[in-house]
């Protein structure tokens, strides 16, 4: 089966857009949100519709769960908080209710997906170094796994010692692993193209994909709602 997976939309719309129409190319047999589906973006609401339209399985990133409520804001930096204080106002209650209900990790078929880690999904770490991937991979109950949050495209080989790889293709060799897709709406990793994974259970292969979207779009959108302009400026770097 052929899994498309991203997450980290942050209410980008033309980059959501873009990679869901790079993913009608790869023949995806289904389709799996990491969550952070808004926060930063001005387009909140069309990329919460254009989930629930799909009946994609998403998971809550703590920019979902700030919005609607069950997250405190005392962690979030200044712009991030005007992000999240803005999105709450232009949801409906019941796009925001659909946030609230959302939970943080889920095991879907035989893949499990979160948005931090696996071993602690509720406190919204990063899943980052080696020592992370350990914690995650001694409670994961599938073989393979994907993660969010950290907006930085990376896979995670069990075995001793872990190990990591940022090839943008990969064969996992039937080896445990934990893959982070980087992020649609926000990249950090200095490309600022939107990015997705697709994994080919049958070839047991994870690939990386980047796609150009209309930045330009994206960013006066964010200055039009009145948001930190920095959000804007950021996607043209991506970092």
């Amino acid at each position: 089966m052929r899994t498309g997976v991203f997450g980290d939309i942050h209410g980008n719309l033309p980059a959501f857009e873009a990679v869901l129409e790079a993913l009608k190319g790869e023949s995806v047999e289904q389709m799996l949100c990491l969550g952070d589906v808004v926060g930063y973006g001005a387009d909140a609401k069309a990329c919460v519709r254009r989930l629930q339209e799909l009946g994609i399985p998403v998971v809550a990133g703590n920019h979902d769960w700030a919005v609607a409520g069950r997250l405190d804001l005392e962690y979030f930096n200044p712009h991030a908080r005007a992000a999240v204080e803005w999105t709450r106002k232009a949801l409906s209650a019941d796009e925001l209710e659909w946030l609230r209900h959302l939970v943080p990790a889920d095991q879907v078929g035989d893949l499990t997906v979160a948005h931090g880690t696996v071993h602690d999904p509720e406190d919204f770490e990063y899943l980052q170094t080696p020592y992370d991937a350990y914690l995650s991979f001694q409670v994961m109950k599938t073989r393979v796994g994907f993660v969010g949050h950290s907006h930085i495209p990376v896979t995670f080989l069990d075995g001793m010692p872990i190990t990591y790889s940022i090839d943008p293709r990969l064969e996992l060799e039937g080896r445990r692993a934990i893959a982070n897709p980087g992020s649609v709406g926000q990249p950090r990793d200095e490309d600022p193209r939107a990015a997705f994974m697709v994994y080919d259970s049958d070839t047991d292969i994870v690939a990386i994909h980047r796609v150009e979207y209309d930045i330009d779009a994206a960013a006066q959108g964010i200055l039009d709602a009145g948001l930190p302009p920095i959000l804007a400026d950021r996607l043209r770097v991506g970092r």
